[in-house]
């Protein structure tokens, strides 16, 4: 039997919603083994005179505890 555990992570990036995605699985691969998948819970982008100046990703990690 495998039990999983969420956590919740939030990141931002200046060059894409991807890019943001992608440092967050990268980040947390670091610290979490098992990770099995990630949800995306919201994305957010901040304006700056008129222009996207950041993309925010809020994400739900999926990872499998160790027996």
């Amino acid at each position: 039997m495998s039990v999983a555990r969420n956590t919740e992570i939030s990141v931002k990036s200046t060059t894409s919603f991807q890019d943001a995605i992608e440092q967050g699985i990268g980040r947390a691969t670091k610290t979490l083994r098992n990770v099995t998948g990630a949800w995306i819970k919201e994305q957010e982008v901040t304006v700056e005179d008129g222009r996207i100046a950041s993309y925010q990703v809020t994400m739900i990690i999926t990872f499998v505890l160790e027996d």
